[in-house]
């Protein structure tokens, strides 16, 4: 059996950073304030848009959309909303970090909306976190060292 095509495992990657997105974000709402819970119901509707329109982007490039899991393992506690607000950074990092590769590996039109959804994360990152970093999505692989695609989003990690 060939390798699946560069683009349509980024794709896929993204696609299971998005499930993980959601989820996060599930946490993220039962432990926000209040004053922050319009931001963090933006990004969760976000990123579901996202995912939908990822999975029939895998459709379209010949794949079978991967389903989300059942519970994916948090990279910390959250017990409350400073908790919170630092699981919604790194959401966003983490996400960002998947569009990098699929901005590298997708096709044009796959790259003009990987470049849009990176953007997305990086901006409500710096939101979420109170400053940025130089480049969304890159300086976090370079800390981790080389990656790939399916290294990137693990079946049950955030």
């Amino acid at each position: 059996m060939p390798p699946p095509h560069p683009e349509l495992t980024a794709t896929q990657a993204a696609l299971d950073a998005e499930h993980a997105a959601v989820y996060g974000y599930g946490v993220v709402g039962g432990r926000i304030t209040e004053a922050h819970r319009a931001e963090a119901r933006a990004a969760y509707d976000a990123h579901r848009a996202r995912r939908d329109a990822l999975r029939r982007t895998v459709r379209d490039l010949g794949g079978k959309p991967r389903p989300a899991a059942a519970a994916y393992e948090l990279p910390f506690p959250v017990p409350d909303a400073a908790a919170a607000t630092r699981l919604a950074a790194e959401l966003e990092d983490r996400v960002a970090a998947v569009y990098a590769d699929l901005v590298r590996d997708g096709g044009e039109a796959g790259r003009t909306e990987a470049a849009a959804a990176l953007r997305e994360a990086a901006v409500r990152a710096v939101r979420w976190r109170g400053s940025g970093v130089a480049f969304p999505g890159l300086a976090e692989r370079a800390a981790a060292g080389p990656s790939s695609p399916s290294a990137s989003a693990s079946a049950n990690a955030l």
